[in-house]
Formats: structure tokens, sequence, C-alpha cells
């Protein structure tokens, strides 16, 4: 009998464990038929939550230590971390990533489970139709995300999708291969290809709690995204001072031949202030994007571990 296994990474979702545990126990069985060769199991991931979160799990473990199990960190270290390690300790033929909120409807996974045994695909992913109850910024600043990236990156990502997956103990076989300490999911599941389809959703509120994302959260996660899978923001980099190099040069001259035609250099100093403060503030941007590339670099090259683990069940 095969065995599937769903990972879950929490972060202060109290309310929202029992919630999800007993969605998704509804969902297997209402649907006996199509889990009647399937074991599934549960791979909580408890991510330095300060709330009673790991108690949840600890209850749940006690009631049904067969079925469920947890990790917890020493602290947070980040939904990335939280992924990393769910793959890492995840056993079985199919291994899913859900979030807990219930955002990520349960009510597909029979359908993502047919398609996978049917061998057509080594991937099931899903995408939502639409941002609906979302921020108009936030949801334009997403779309701009996908364009950017697609744009300037080899490898694609698709608009809207989730994290939310299954996928063929294959295919994470592939994804764990890649130990690299700066990550972004979802790029990684695209880069190591495999056959994926996507299932399409109506987006959904949260069951309960708040979302512990922020906009600069966001934010900061899309530009380590960029860097981690394209290096184009070196090439502009380099672009802008082969540019103001040549621009200097060609300055240059003019100011000579004007010298000998008119016997005067460029008047005015406030032309010329302008110019150093835009020259200046261009080293500074190319220098900001190297810096964060050779930061990159810097943790990679320490080896510390994506998180360090306190209890497990």
């Amino acid at each position: 009998m095969k065995t599937m296994c769903l990972i879950v990474p929490c972060y202060n979702e109290e309310p929202t464990v029992p919630l999800f545990f007993d969605t998704v126990e509804k969902v297997f069985a209402d649907n006996r038929d199509t889990f009647s060769d399937i074991n599934h199991e549960y791979l909580f991931i408890n991510d330095g939550s300060s709330d009673g979160t790991l108690a949840e799990f600890r209850k749940l473990h006690e009631r049904f230590p067969e079925t469920v199990h947890y990790i917890s960190f020493s602290r947070n270290f980040g939904k990335e971390a939280g992924l990393a390690a769910g793959l890492q300790h995840a056993t079985g033929d199919y291994i899913a990533v859900m979030d807990v909120d219930l955002q990520d409807p349960p009510q597909l996974l029979p359908k993502m489970l047919t398609t996978l045994e049917s061998g057509d695909y080594d991937c099931v992913g899903t995408m939502r139709e639409d941002r609906k109850g979302e921020p108009p910024i936030r949801s334009f600043f997403s779309r701009s995300f996908y364009a950017l990236i697609n744009r300037i990156s080899k490898v694609q990502i698709i608009p809207n999708a989730r994290d939310y997956r299954l996928m063929t103990r294959q295919m994470v076989d592939a994804i764990l291969e890649l130990p690299e300490y700066n990550r972004f999911s979802k790029g990684i599941f695209n880069w190591v290809g495999f056959r994926t389809t996507y299932l399409k959703f109506e987006n959904a509120p949260r069951a309960a709690g708040e979302t512990h994302w922020s906009f600069w959260q966001l934010f900061n996660y899309s530009i380590e995204a960029i860097v981690d899978f394209s290096d184009v923001p070196l090439k502009i980099a380099t672009f802008l001072g082969s540019l103001l190099s040549f621009i200097s040069v060609i300055s240059i001259f003019i100011v000579i031949i004007r010298k000998i035609i008119w016997g005067n250099s460029v008047g005015g100093w406030a032309s010329m202030v302008t110019i150093m403060l835009f020259i200046g503030g261009v080293q500074l941007f190319c220098l900001g994007i190297i810096g964060n590339y050779i930061g990159k670099i810097y943790l990679e090259t320490k080896h510390r571990p994506q998180y360090i683990v306190q209890e497990k069940k």
C-alpha cells in the first residue's frame, strides 16, 4: 500500500491547526474509494511559534501517534526552512505541501492523486483563478513580480501558483539534491523540471487567524527570488557602469574642445554637482546589487544549517 505525506509548515497557527486536521480528515473519509490503497500521514512543522501551536501538535500526536508527526524548530527560521525540513523528513510515495490556513483547498487532494496515479504527470500544482479579497496594491505588485521574474529568469514561474502541490517520490528526491541555503521553493519546483500540471481554484479567506506576511516581507522575498534565479541585475549594473564610463569619456573630449575653441571650461557648479550626485547614486545602486549577490555567497559559504530541530515526534 502506498503512502501520502502531507507537509504543513506552521507559524503561530494555534486556532487553525485543529480546523485543518478535521477538514482534511473529512476529505479522506468522504473519498474512501479514491484513497483505498493510500495510507496518509501528517508532518507538521512548527517554525518557532510563540503561541500554542506546538501544544496542538502534541495533542494530535497523542491521539494519532501513527498518523500525525511534527518537527519543532528552536526558533523561527522562515517558511522556506520549514518546507526544506518537511521535504527532508517526509516519507512515502506521494508528498504534498499545504498551508494550514485552508486557503489551499484539501478538496483538491482526490483529483490531484488521481492525476498522479494516471502516470501522465510527476507533480500536480495549484493556482488561484483570481486574487479576490486581496488588497489591490498587493495584487499589482504580485503581477509585476511574476512579469519581471519570468522576463529575466530562464526558470518560468506560473503566475498565481501556490506552493500547494502533490509530488512523486522521484521529484522530491530531485529537489533534495539541491542543498542551497538560500531557497525560493516556487523556483526550485520548476527548476528540477518533471511533468507538471496545474489545477485552478477560487481564492478563499483564511479559516482563522491573520496572515503573518507583511508587504515588506513579501517585497524582500521577491528580491531574494530574483537574486536566486537570475543574474540580470548584475548585467544591468555592468551596462550602467559601461554607459556612464562612455558618457564620461565623451564629456572629457567636449570639455577639452570647448577650452581650445572658446577658451573657457564648462561653467556652473550646479550642473557639475547634479552630475556628480547622479553618477554617485548609480554607483551606489550598482554596489547594492553586487552586495546582494555577495551576501548570498557569504551565507552559502558559511554552511550553517537551514534550521535547528528542538523537538521531533
